[in-house]
């Protein structure tokens, strides 16, 4: 039960938050709004002010807009063309599109501003384990060395010690470390390691040979680095959405990684039971993704809109209506075959008997 519930929160929030931007943006550019819903399904209640119908619907996963003139080939009133969403400039109709992910990534980073100010658990640079013939063991570092800086750029927590040593490329840094009560400066040369990311890609990367005593320390931050925080992390996290997708693509990561609503919904459980912060955590990193999948140029999808619309002002041609509806039909037949796609990977996850004895025909 508290997975469904979180699961239906969850969803309904992101899509939520996604058509309002949809809303907004229609608002400030002058575009007539017929209908913006809470909700899917039958109405439970509604109220009409001015030309918009405001409706609460029996579905609670997320909400839709509906647009004056939208479809395009609606009959109306000289007056109403001129606020309708299919007579707008291109460049406008292209803001209305775009405010939709813009606002995903907008609560991802308001989440993680939040959380940021609130305070997060963060390891302290305090070494728990020197690894045996270790660039760090042959420098003399030691169990309990707590490291103050390293070449100069202070270090206050275990994940600051990283992109330090990977700046080196190989060449000794000047590590400051504090050992009781005095300060000592030892010189280590980091040594280059091969691994493979979650991408199974082999890459390189320079290591000392330390791992942390696991100390924590709660990290609060101001509100200037919350936000510049914030705004790095959406951007890490949409940066690895458009690299995975794209590592699918080409072979190197299995499409079986990836999640639909039933992995979502498990997901979205078991963060609830951790507490509120892990589960606006993985709302925040939801709501990046939602924004960066509808930036994709495929019809249907908010990014396929944009890509019409960027051709119109290359060619100052109108796409035709017949292209546009067809589009959008393969576009949906593409995005419901990934959705079924995916439903079946999950079903596949839940590991259920009869379930398997059905699926091991279809391989």
């Amino acid at each position: 039960m508290v997975t469904l519930i979180s699961f239906i929160i969850l969803l309904g929030v992101l899509i939520f938050v996604h058509e309002f931007g949809h809303f907004l943006a229609a608002r400030i550019l002058d575009v007539g709004v017929l209908k913006f819903s809470l909700g899917f399904g039958p109405k439970i209640v509604s109220k009409k002010v001015g030309e918009t119908e405001y409706a609460l619907s029996w579905i609670p996963l997320g909400g839709f807009v509906k647009l004056l003139g939208e479809s395009g080939n609606e009959e109306l009133s000289p007056e109403d063309e001129k606020r309708s969403f299919f007579k707008q400039a291109i460049w406008k109709r292209m803001l209305i599109v775009l405010a939709g992910p813009v606002f995903n990534f907008l609560l991802a980073i308001l989440i993680f501003v939040i959380v940021f100010m609130y305070g997060l658990p963060n390891l302290t640079a305090v070494v728990g384990t020197v690894q045996k013939e270790s660039a760090s063991m042959e420098a003399g570092m030691m169990n309990g060395d707590k490291i103050i800086s390293i070449n100069g750029q202070k270090i206050i927590f275990w994940e600051d010690i990283r992109p330090v040593i990977a700046e080196s490329k190989g060449k000794e840094v000047d590590v400051v470390i504090e050992r009781g009560v005095e300060k000592k400066h030892i010189v280590i040369k980091p040594r280059l390691s091969k691994s493979k990311n979650i991408f199974g890609e082999e890459v390189a990367t320079y290591l000392i040979g330390v791992a942390p005593a696991g100390n924590m320390v709660v990290e609060k931050k101001n509100p200037w680095d919350a936000i510049i925080s914030s705004l790095n992390k959406t951007w890490e996290i949409s940066k690895l959405t458009v690299i995975s997708v794209v590592k699918i693509f080409e072979g190197v990561i299995s499409p079986r990684t990836l999640g639909g609503p039933i992995f979502i919904a498990q997901v979205a459980g078991a963060q609830v039971k951790e507490g509120i912060i892990p589960f606006i955590l993985f709302m925040a990193v939801l709501s990046i993704n939602l924004g960066v999948i509808n930036l994709f140029p495929i019809p249907v999808l908010d990014g396929g809109h944009i890509f019409f619309y960027m051709i119109e002002i290359v060619t100052r041609r109108e796409i035709s209506m017949k292209v546009k509806e067809l589009s959008q039909q393969i576009g949906f037949a593409v995005l419901l075959m990934l959705m079924l796609f995916v439903i079946f990977i999950d079903i596949e996850r839940l590991n259920l008997k009869f379930i398997n004895d059905i699926t091991k025909y279809f391989k």
